[in-house]
Order: C-alpha cells, then sequence, then structure tokens
C-alpha cells in the first residue's frame, strides 16, 4: 500500500502538493509519522524525497501491517509499537515529525502537539494534518454518521485555534490553511438506511461526481466552511 498521485484523487493530490512544496529533499533526514500505519504516506515520503522512515503507532496490528507493507514495498523502514503519551516512550529525536488524522482525536491540542516536539530535533520540521469536518462537511455528517462525528474533537479542526499551540510552543509557521476545496468523500459515510439518509447519500455520489469531473475548478476556493482538510507545516525554533 502506497500513496501514489491520481487523476481520481484530485483531493489527495493537494495534500501530497503541500508536501512537495514545503519539504526538503534530503536522503540524510530521518521522519517519524506518528500514527502511521500502516505507512502508506511514509513510503511516499521515502520514494519522493529518500527520507530514513519511522513509524510510531500503538497498536499491535496496526505496526505489524506497516512492516508487512514496508517489506512488501521493498523499502526499509523502523516501525515502533509505544503509546505517544508514556511516560515509558523512548525514541531518538528526528529532523521531520508528523501526524496526519491524529490530533483531531484529543481536547487538549497543546499537550499532543508538544509530544510530536518531544521528538523533533531543534530547527527541524513538524507537519500537522486533520480532516475539516467543520462547515457543510459537518451539515452533512451530522445526518448521514452522528457516531462517526461524535468520535472526533471538532475545535481541533479550525485553525484559528492552532494559534494557540503556535504561540505557547514559539513555532516558527511555514504555512497553515486549507487545502483540497469542497471534497465530498470527506461525508461519504451512511450509519443507517433511512429513506432520508439513502437521499443524502444518493446527493453525496452525485457531488463526488460533479467535483472531481465538471466543477474540479472550484477546489481552487478554500475555507473552513467547505475544504476537507487543514494542514500545517512549522519549524522547532
Amino acid at each position: 500500500m502506497e500513496i501514489k498521485r491520481s487523476k481520481k484523487h484530485l483531493f489527495l493530490n493537494e495534500i501530497l502538493n503541500i508536501f512537495d512544496k514545503y519539504l526538503p529533499q534530503d536522503s540524510n533526514r530521518s521522519i517519524l509519522e506518528i500514527g502511521g500505519a500502516p505507512g502508506q504516506y511514509l513510503a511516499y515520503m521515502h520514494r519522493t524525497f529518500g527520507y530514513q522512515i519511522h513509524s510510531l503507532d500503538y497498536s499491535e496490528k496496526g505496526c505489524q501491517k506497516t512492516e508487512e507493507n514496508f517489506r512488501f514495498l521493498g523499502i526499509p523502514g523502523k516501525v515502533y509499537q509505544q503509546d505517544l503519551f508514556s511516560d515509558q516512550l523512548r525514541l531518538p529525536q528526528f529532523d521531520i515529525v508528523y501526524s496526519l488524522g491524529f490530533i483531531e482525536h484529543f481536547s487538549d491540542l497543546n499537550l499532543v502537539i508538544r509530544k510530536h516536539l518531544d521528538l523533533l530535533k531543534e530547527n527541524g520540521i513538524l507537519l500537522i494534518g486533520a480532516p475539516n469536518l467543520l462547515g457543510i462537511n459537518k451539515w452533512f455528517l451530522r445526518r448521514l454518521a452522528p457516531q462517526f462525528l461524535s468520535k472526533h474533537n471538532l475545535p481541533a479542526m479550525d485553525i484559528s485555534n492552532w494559534k494557540s499551540f503556535e504561540e505557547a510552543l514559539n513555532l516558527k509557521k511555514i504555512f497553515c490553511g486549507y487545502v483540497g476545496g469542497f471534497e465530498p468523500t470527506v461525508f461519504k459515510k451512511k450509519e443507517n438506511d433511512s429513506l432520508w439518509n439513502q437521499v443524502l447519500n444518493t446527493i453525496t455520489k452525485g457531488l463526488t461526481f460533479l467535483f472531481q469531473s465538471h466543477l474540479k475548478f472550484l477546489r481552487r476556493y478554500n475555507s473552513r466552511w467547505t475544504s476537507g482538510y487543514a494542514i500545517g507545516v512549522y519549524r522547532k525554533v
């Protein structure tokens, strides 16, 4: 399993564009993904930038899948089965530390970002990504998948709240914003088969088709109300 660019995954391509624009190419650098199973993004980091890749995940099954994936792809990588928040965590520091779809599961943003920084070298790069389930995405999810929505800390997806940890932890902001434009697959879920949900699910499929074909030019417009993803790139100073 490996993340790759595709004409069918325009939303994903925009996330990869941020990587390509702000991450340096250097085979001497080490990179750690927190919550990294099954390692598909790390595979991209290794092949694109030449990084020495490392994955941290508390799930035994997730770590096994990551190791299997690295072997299948024929790329070297280290996997650590540990808990980021454990006092027993013992890892070296890395040149780049990142997580994607991780911080929105925690209420204390400053704490979770501080844990990222503990594993990052001085002057290293921190990259944080999270799905944006606010705005129109929230409207659909409240109706299609309320249980899924309830498992996320929605304020963590509002990048205006990121200023708190940026200032408290003295981070140098390189980039912070919403990307990907309107992406209907973010709310393409259905937790019950009520008539209303079937109608909304049909609308979602139609919107997905339109925004991957005829309306894809609208993806250039980004905001907390419409975009599918939030991402920030920082330097530890």
